[in-house]
């Protein structure tokens, strides 16, 4: 049986708490097996190798044994406690097999900022999800304008941070164990020998202090490296989208291809919260076990407006809710589907009290030919439109019957007829039009006296367009 939502006791958590945290997975460690071309650690007999051009930040966690190095000339290698390095004394080493090697130290330059894969989210409100069954449009799975950034402590990186966006805005960043909040702390940072090595790029990471202070959520603000998270998503997944089963997948907001499921657009007033909304849906419906497969995204997007289709005019806020399950073949999507419409079915009973004006739902999945469309407004509106059109029938009304009384005049409005404008196009030439002479007949015509109120003169003058036929008499042409 369907679950009563009004009866659900939520946690009440403080407002950081919807803080969103991303970390930050490679490192330039000289500890980690694949960051060297041969696929482990330099050992003994070893002579490694960094290239002499190429930028790098290395840690260094322990102690290590060496033939030979060759260091790169921009770099630096930050040492822990008790790490360092020693020359090799001709001993034999059991772990590093016969022969020297010259392993050397990959290129850190393709790691991009705006890379989805090289980036985990860490959410302090992991305890209140079903694992896994939360995700997040592909926009979103790089840092947005409020997240925190983490690196690793006792690690290194290097990061491309190309933008279109001058500025890369976040709420703050940890690392090597310290946390930078404030705009001063972090500019000193920057200022620091460490961050030019490892931040490259023509982007400016920012930080800010500050979180999303809006209960109804914030835009992640990485639409305008779209292209870029896409890109760099499709170059790691085969340079194409997932083939789809079902037919007119839907294209979410943000996301870079497109999925079969069910997608619901929210237009919401200043009482919505999307926090307490989000876990309302978690608790009442994702962790029921018959929509086990289904995983949800749901968050603020900003909606592209245009004018005639075309022109770029403003962006709408919306919250946007996609649903997407394990179903296969004809069951793809079905699940995803069937939760959706128990969504819409609660937004029809309880919009309104949850701050949502209105609601439209998308739907694909492998069982249907073309997409299904639903759509609810808030009880609100609808009687705002019903009271609108009553009062301009109203309107309409009272005017006819005090102009058939006698008691308002309306102007008379004349609507052109298609013969009017025969007959415009028929009538003949000004009066200014003197005619021709018709080289053929050498007759003057009739001197006529302005004086005289004959029949003829009575004729309009722009009619005085005429010439003699010469198979008739004069005389008869002047009776």
């Amino acid at each position: 049986p369907p679950m009563d939502w009004v009866t659900v006791v939520f946690l009440l958590l403080p407002a950081d708490a919807a803080a969103m945290y991303k970390q930050w997975i490679p490192n330039t460690n000289f500890e980690t097996a694949s960051n060297w071309d041969k696929g482990r650690v330099p050992c003994a007999s070893d002579v490694v190798l960094f290239e002499k051009n190429k930028v790098v930040s290395v840690f260094v966690r322990s102690p290590h044994v060496l033939t030979d190095m060759y260091l790169p000339l921009n770099g630096e290698l930050v040492l822990a406690s008790g790490a360092g390095f020693a020359a090799f004394d001709g001993s034999w080493d059991p772990g590093c097999g016969s022969g020297i090697l010259c392993p050397e130290f990959a290129d850190a330059e393709h790691h991009a900022w705006f890379d989805p894969t090289l980036w985990q989210a860490v959410s302090p409100r992991e305890e209140l999800e079903p694992n896994g069954r939360i995700f997040s449009v592909d926009e979103e799975r790089v840092p947005c304008r409020y997240d925190d950034v983490i690196f690793q402590p006792e690690t290194s990186f290097r990061i491309n941070i190309n933008s279109s966006q001058r500025v890369i805005n976040l709420r703050s960043i940890s690392l090597m164990g310290q946390e930078f909040s404030s705009p001063e702390a972090w500019a000193g940072y920057l200022r620091g020998p460490s961050a030019p090595l490892q931040f490259h790029g023509n982007g400016t990471l920012q930080v800010t202090g500050t979180g999303c202070s809006d209960k109804s959520g914030c835009s992640c603000g990485n639409a305008p490296d779209g292209h870029r998270i896409c890109s760099a998503l499709l170059r790691a997944s085969g340079r194409q989208c997932p083939a789809l089963t079902c037919q007119s997948p839907l294209q979410p907001l943000g996301h870079c291809c497109k999925v079969c499921g069910a997608t619901i657009s929210l237009d919401f007033t200043p009482y919505f919260d999307l926090q307490k909304y989000r876990d309302r849906l978690v608790q009442a419906l994702l962790s029921q076990p018959k929509y086990a497969g289904v995983r949800m995204a749901i968050s603020k997007v900003d909606k592209a407006q245009t004018f005639l289709g075309v022109i770029p005019r403003s962006s709408t806020p919306l919250i946007q809710i996609v649903l997407i399950d394990d179903g296969a073949g004809v069951q793809t999507g079905t699940a995803a589907e069937e939760m959706a419409a128990d969504i819409m079915e609660h937004i029809t009973q309880h919009g309104e009290a949850l701050g949502i004006s209105s609601a439209k739902m998308e739907v694909a999945t492998g069982s249907t030919l073309s997409r299904q469309v639903g759509s609810h407004a808030s009880s609100k509106i609808a009687a705002g439109t019903v009271s609108g059109l009553l009062f301009s029938l109203l309107l309409l009304g009272g005017i006819l019957f005090l102009h058939r009384k006698g008691k308002l005049r309306l102007p008379t409005l004349r609507v052109p007829r298609p013969w009017d404008r025969v007959e415009d196009l028929a009538s003949p030439a000004p009066a200014s039009d003197k005619g021709f002479d018709n080289p053929m007949f050498d007759v003057e015509p009739p001197s006529v006296d302005p004086g005289a109120e004959t029949g003829q003169e009575m004729a309009p003058k722009d009619h005085q367009v005429f010439y003699l036929n010469p198979l008739y008499d004069a005389s008869e042409t002047e009776t």
